[in-house]
């Protein structure tokens, strides 16, 4: 095997390992919400198709931004 290959691999692990971390790390910080406090929110702000559009933000290419940067 080949420097460049063996580099290469070890690379892709790496990257592989940080990505699995940083998905646990997301899962840490996102907190829990009871069936309880759920109800309450739905309560509290109602459902999102209820929502007029001119209320609405299309977050879909930020968000498709921050998961290439974090990946």
């Amino acid at each position: 095997m080949e420097i460049e290959e063996l580099k290469a691999i070890i690379k892709e692990s790496i990257r592989e390992v940080l990505r699995e971390e940083r998905m646990l790390l997301c899962q840490i910080l996102i907190p829990y919400v009871s069936d309880e406090e759920q109800e309450e929110l739905d309560e509290m702000f109602g459902s999102p198709s209820n929502y007029e559009d001119e209320e609405l933000v299309d977050m879909t290419e930020r968000i498709k931004k921050a998961i290439a940067i974090i990946m």
